[in-house]
């Protein structure tokens, strides 16, 4: 396999997850077919110590629902997975954590679409995907596949459900391994608070960054609602006709009906 490209601060990284997640090792490859994929063939396989595993480019990259990812140039986003044993008393809003942890790493104007999405300018930035696999070890800890897809230059194609954003757009010049220094600390950290203490204490913060609240949505299942925000538990809150619903499902999509220029 051919070495990665790019200069990636591995040492640092490294000490920045100490903190939350010690011993931590950070492994760069220069090409992949999904560090998701990866990471949970070695769970699978017995080996759950932490790791952020990151590619510089993917063949088989995936997002939520089995779709795939389009990451454009190597160089052109950050591809990366953060897999760690974890015990949280509730698994509900994870990727809502994950979200909310990258978004406030990243830049004020980031905003968040439940459930595992990064969004400005009502554009897609990045995703997020978490898997499970058991450990064989206690009965409540599972070992976490954290992964996300951060757009970072404009891509090229057609086709795309939702209008791909990237990164330099507001963050001039800024790379892969830059991007990777902002939020791998930030994200060790929300994920062992996380652990603790659940989604809750994020409700609000999530809240002040979420793009569908006060929207006309459409669900996958076809029924149509006005979002408002996200409950305690990480719920999407939707006004219908027939009254308030919670949406716990990552198997519903939810889409706005109206775009509105410079959400962020």
């Amino acid at each position: 396999m051919s070495k990665p490209a790019l200069h990636w601060p591995v040492a640092a990284l490294a000490e920045a997850l100490a903190p939350h997640l010690p011993g931590c090792a950070v492994e760069v490859v220069a090409e992949i077919d999904s560090t998701n994929s990866a990471l949970m063939r070695r769970a699978r396989a017995g080996r759950a110590a932490p790791v952020l595993l990151v590619a510089e480019a993917q063949t088989a990259a995936r997002g939520r629902l089995g779709r795939g990812w389009q990451g454009g140039e190597a160089g052109g986003a950050l591809s990366c997975s953060l897999g760690l044993p974890l015990a949280p008393r509730d698994w509900s809003g994870l990727s809502l954590a994950v979200g909310l942890a990258l978004a406030e790493a990243l830049h004020p104007e980031v905003g968040l679409k439940w459930p595992n999405d990064l969004w400005w300018q009502d554009r897609k930035l990045a995703g997020v995907l978490v898997e499970t696999a058991g450990t064989g070890g206690a009965q409540a800890a599972r070992y976490a596949v954290i992964g996300f897809g951060l757009n970072l230059a404009p891509l090229g194609g057609e086709g795309f459900s939702t209008p791909p954003a990237w990164l330099q757009a507001l963050l001039p010049g800024i790379d892969a391994p830059g991007a990777l220094a902002r939020v791998a600390g930030p994200l060790a950290q929300a994920v062992r608070a996380f652990e603790r203490e659940g989604f809750a204490p994020l409700a609000e913060r999530f809240n002040a960054r979420d793009v569908l609240a006060g929207r006309p949505v459409r669900l996958s299942d076809g029924s149509e609602g006005v979002a408002q925000g996200v409950g305690l538990g990480g719920a999407l809150r939707v006004r219908t006709p027939v009254g308030l619903r919670e949406i716990t499902s990552a198997e519903v999509s939810v889409r706005p009906l109206l775009p509105v220029g410079g959400a962020g």
